[in-house]
């Protein structure tokens, strides 16, 4: 296990930064939208932005255990995508070909601390808020969604964002089991 130091006002800056990382605005309810579309739309939003938050912690971190977890973040999120991908074209629904601005914006943030010991920590930090914050949004779904197959994909992505807020949890790099 790695333990990363940190500072009250670096934990604050990054967790009001990283709650957008992995499920930001996207999640909103938009006007004449349905909850199921907005799902898929918003968790495709966050697979592309945990694929690329993962392939910079593989380029990026200076722990081992960071670069294992960014791997492991770019293979559960292009398979989990792939299946969503699917579910939209079956739907007709149009997805998006990038993140949001705003979880573009909190990666560059993260990526500005490349090169230093404040990369890893600013990196788990944003992955531990925004996996809490896409398990939220996740649960929602699962009790409040109305197309079976959408909330079939939101039951087979939670065990999988669960493990990964498990591998992030407290800031500090957990390997996997």
């Amino acid at each position: 296990m790695t333990a990363i130091r940190r500072s009250p006002f670096a934990v604050t800056t990054m967790l009001a930064a990283a709650v957008g990382l992995c499920a930001p605005s996207a999640f909103a309810a938009q006007p004449g939208g349905d909850g199921d579309k907005e799902f898929v739309v918003a968790a495709h939003q966050s697979n592309l932005a945990e694929i690329a938050a993962g392939e910079d912690a593989r380029k990026n971190a200076q722990d081992s255990c960071v670069k294992n977890v960014g791997a492991a973040l770019v293979k559960d999120h292009t398979k989990l995508d792939a299946d969503l991908k699917a579910l939209a074209d079956k739907m007709n629904i149009s997805l998006p070909a990038t993140p949001t601005p705003e979880q573009e914006q909190h990666l560059k943030g993260v990526q500005q601390k490349a090169g230093s010991p404040d990369y890893d920590e600013a990196w788990l930090t944003a992955q531990e808020a925004g996996h809490k914050t896409t398990l939220a949004l996740i649960d929602k779904q699962i009790d409040q969604g109305d197309n079976k197959d959408v909330t079939a994909a939101a039951n087979k992505a939670r065990p999988i964002v669960a493990r990964h807020l498990d591998m992030v949890r407290d800031a500090t790099c957990h390997p996997m089991g």
